[in-house]
C-alpha cells in the first residue's frame, strides 16, 4: 500500500523536504540503509537489485529505492519485494536528483538509521563493496566517497570527456574547497553518518538543493566541519557499446554542473548561520 508521508514529521524539525509517497514492504532490520535514486532505469535497476539480493546485501543493509517519477514499470512492487527491498519512496514534489535525495535522507533519519549509503541505480557501480562503506560508518567516518581512481579501484569505458572533467576540474576544485584531497567527486556512490547530516551546521534539507547541488555540497562540508572522511576503492563500469547511462545530457545541464562546483567552492550553499 502506498501512502503520502506526513509533512508534519519534517515540519517539526524545520526541514524542507519535497512531498513523496511511501510503499513499505518490510520493517527496519539494520542500523544502516542503502538509498538508491532512480528514474526510468529499466533493466539496469532490476539487475542491480537482483545482484544485491544474490550477494546477501539486502539482508546486511536495508535497501530503499527513491523514485523521481519513473514510467517504465521497472519498480513493480512484487519484484521489489522479491529482491528484499524495504521500501519504495516516490517523489511527488518538484526538483531533480537533490530533491530525490532529500526525500530519501529525511525519511531515513526519521527512521533513526545511524548512517546512509547512496549508490546510483544505473548498474555502473560495483555493489559488492557496500560492506566496505558500512564498516567505514562503524569506524566513525562522517563521509565516505567511492573512487575508481585509487589503488584497488577500477574504471572501464569511461568517456574521455568525463575523465578530463573529473581529473582536471571537478575533483581539484572541490578538494581545494574541502581542504581534503579527493579523486572521484562526481560519483554518487558514497556514505554519510547520521551525525553529519543532522549537524545544524550542515542543514541538507533546504530548497536550495533541487538539481545536482547536494552531492557537491556534502562532499566539501564534512571535512570543513572536522568529520573524518575517506575514499574507498570501487569499480565504475560504463557499457562497452558506448552508451552512457546518465540523466545529464546537453550543454545546459553541463553548464549547471560547472556553476554548482564554483558556487560550492565559494560556500554559496552554506547555511547562513555558519
Amino acid at each position: 500500500m502506498t501512502e503520502d508521508f506526513p509533512k508534519e514529521v519534517f515540519a517539526e524539525r524545520k526541514w524542507a523536504v519535497p512531498t513523496f509517497k511511501v510503499a513499505s514492504f518490510a520493517a527496519k532490520t539494520t542500523p544502516y540503509v542503502t538509498i538508491i535514486p532512480v528514474l526510468n532505469e529499466g533493466k539496469r535497476i532490476q539487475g542491480q537489485l537482483r545482484r544485491m539480493s544474490d550477494l546477501g546485501l539486502t539482508g546486511m543493509t536495508d535497501t530503499v529505492i527513491v523514485d523521481g517519477g519513473s514510467t517504465d514499470g521497472s519498480l513493480d512492487h512484487d519484484y521489489l519485494r522479491s529482491v528484499g527491498a524495504r521500501a519504495l519512496l516516490t517523489k511527488t514534489g518538484p526538483g531533480k536528483l537533490s530533491a530525490q535525495l532529500r526525500c530519501g535522507y529525511a525519511w531515513a533519519l526519521a527512521e533513526n538509521y545511524k548512517g546512509i549509503v547512496t549508490i546510483d541505480g544505473n548498474g555502473k557501480d560495483g555493489v559488492e563493496t557496500i560492506p566496505d562503506f558500512l564498516r567505514a560508518l562503524d569506524e566513525g567516518f562522517g563521509y565516505v566517497q567511492a573512487s575508481r581512481f585509487i589503488r584497488g579501484g577500477r574504471s572501464e569505458n569511461t568517456p574521455i570527456s568525463r575523465l578530463i572533467a573529473i581529473r582536471l576540474f571537478h575533483a581539484p576544485v572541490l578538494s581545494l574547497a574541502a581542504g581534503h584531497f579527493f579523486t572521484d567527486t562526481t560519483q554518487g556512490y558514497r556514505a554519510y553518518s547520521a551525525a553529519y547530516l543532522m549537524d545544524p551546521r550542515t542543514q541538507p534539507f533546504r530548497d536550495v538543493f533541487m538539481r545536482y547541488e547536494l552531492l557537491a555540497y556534502l562532499t566539501v562540508r564534512a571535512s570543513q566541519l572536522g568529520y573524518p572522511v575517506k575514499e574507498l576503492p570501487t569499480s565504475r563500469i560504463y557499457p562497452s557499446d558506448g552508451h552512457v547511462p546518465t540523466k545529464i545530457t546537453g550543454l545546459g545541464p553541463l553548464l549547471n554542473l560547472v556553476a554548482v562546483v564554483l558556487r560550492t567552492s565559494f560556500r554559496a550553499y552554506h547555511p547562513r548561520s555558519s
